[in-house]
């Protein structure tokens, strides 16, 4: 009896020897920190929002360094086509980010993340009595963005389908939406069309004239990895902030609409 249970304790023994490296063995994964810095090349229009943006992104993960590149949609599509360094594209048209989709300079499917409207702005006290795109033709100069930008585009777009004479006389071009809005805070221009959420920026600098959404364009912006970005972990993650339920807020703060559903 003495030497049976000396048996079972000893195999007893061995089987708790071996059981203790399969315990010892599991371990919690913990996520990636992340770290490093990125170049977000976005829309102009995208400029106050994405800055607040960036400010709380590297809140959230320390050692992160988030850098902005603002222009109109078409120059930095042409700039990231020609090399220049970039991580994340946001476009404030689908037209540009197809340009890189096509050109193979972008990593994933773009997501439509925020959507934007067309608007008037005037001078305080709408000196020249515009209410309407209508009007516009007779408004005095009337600053537009240029043709290859996409604020122009949908500028464009809108006079077309709204039936109205797109004026040609008297008009300045900017380069962006943001000089577009400047020719009218500086007394270039008397009227100008931009974004509803340039115009809200602007503050009591303009006075804005609100288009109908019969008569309106809808801009879509969407978003994308860069395919040679040097931290691109970092870049994801960026799209995976504005995407998110915190970064949805806060573009909505500063007045821009949530991307049209999916089909």
């Amino acid at each position: 009896m003495k030497r049976f249970l000396a048996a079972v304790s000893l195999v007893t023994l061995v089987g708790l020897v071996g059981a203790a490296p399969a315990h010892a063995a599991k371990t919690t994964k913990t996520k990636p920190k992340l770290s490093g810095s990125i170049t977000v090349s976005a829309a102009a229009s995208l400029t106050e929002a994405f800055t607040k943006m960036g400010t709380d992104f590297q809140k959230l993960n320390k050692g992160t360094t988030v850098t902005f590149n603002f222009a109109a949609s078409s120059t930095l599509a042409q700039q990231i086509q020609g090399g220049a360094p970039a991580d994340v594209f946001a476009s404030a048209d689908g037209a540009n980010m197809e340009k890189l989709v096509s050109g193979k300079q972008v990593t994933a499917e773009p997501i439509d993340f925020a959507s934007n409207l067309l608007t008037i702005v005037v001078k305080p006290g709408n000196p020249k009595e515009v209410k309407s795109v209508a009007d516009l033709p007779n408004a005095g100069i009337v600053s537009l963005c240029a043709p290859t930008v996409p604020c122009g585009k949908y500028a464009a777009q809108m006079f077309t389908q709204d039936g109205v004479t797109e004026p040609a006389d008297k008009t300045t071009l900017g380069q962006d939406v943001k000089a577009t809005l400047s020719a009218v805070t500086n007394g270039d221009a008397d009227a100008a069309v931009v974004y509803v959420t340039d115009a809200k920026a602007a503050g009591r600098t303009v006075q804005q004239v609100k288009i109908p959404a019969s008569l309106n364009v809808l801009a879509v912006y969407p978003i994308a990895p860069i395919a040679n970005s040097q931290n691109a972990s970092l870049a994801k993650a960026w799209v995976k902030y504005v995407t998110s339920a915190a970064g949805q807020k806060t573009l909505k703060s500063f007045g821009f609409l949530p991307p049209p559903p999916t089909e």
